[in-house]
């Protein structure tokens, strides 16, 4: 909810009244939430691959345990584990640049070199894996209160948000449009920009006609 009102914030600051969105990974997350709790500034949402509720959680009591504020305390990871979880989010690596993904991976190494960065990270890390799935305030249950137009992508070969949520959001949110991208990992806006783009273009059009 944080989030999702600071999207707001700069859509006030901009004078935009109403407008489209487009959110990867957790940006898809906040994306949700904005059309949650501020429908009226919704045109429509694309959402990529977004950070739905995980239904298997295997890990919760650790996670609940692991406070984010252990974070603060130094630790860094290698250039290495860095650059090797960057290239997992991609089926086609020759798809991205590689000075853009040393850019990437420079720049995460150096931000998490900072207390408020690692907490802000964990904390952010912490609350999606932690998100309830089901029952009263779940994120499925809400999913469904969802009133604007909506589209879903998903990739076939996405380590992180796998295709299978695909069929939970059909269950609440029948109405929703849904893709899924053949050979495609969790970045869909870069491995497939065209035929992403294409499509963003003809869905916002189409809400906008509506």
């Amino acid at each position: 909810r944080w989030f999702a009102r600071q999207v707001v914030d700069v859509m006030d600051a901009l004078d935009i009244d109403r407008a489209h969105i487009a959110g990867n990974s957790m940006g898809g997350r906040i994306s949700i939430e904005v059309g949650l709790r501020y429908p009226e500034r919704v045109k429509s949402l694309a959402l990529l691959c977004p950070a739905v509720a995980f239904v298997k959680r295997d890990y919760h009591p650790i996670v609940r345990l692991l406070r984010p504020e252990f974070g603060v305390l130094p630790h860094r990871f290698t250039r290495g584990m860095v650059a090797a979880q960057f290239w997992s989010l991609f089926r086609d690596r020759d798809a991205v640049d590689p000075s853009v993904a040393d850019i990437a991976c420079d720049e995460f190494q150096r931000i998490y070199g900072s207390a408020g960065a690692r907490f802000a990270f964990l904390s952010s890390a912490r609350n999606i894996y932690l998100d309830k799935p089901f029952g009263r305030g779940g994120f499925y249950p809400r999913l469904s209160e969802l009133s604007a137009p909506s589209l879903f992508v998903w990739g076939t070969h996405d380590p992180l948000i796998p295709q299978a949520f695909k069929r939970h959001v059909e269950r609440w949110l029948p109405r929703a449009d849904q893709v899924v991208l053949d050979n495609c990992g969790h970045v869909p806006q870069i491995e497939r920009a065209e035929e992403v783009n294409a499509m963003l273009l003809e869905f916002f059009g189409a809400a906008e006609a509506a």
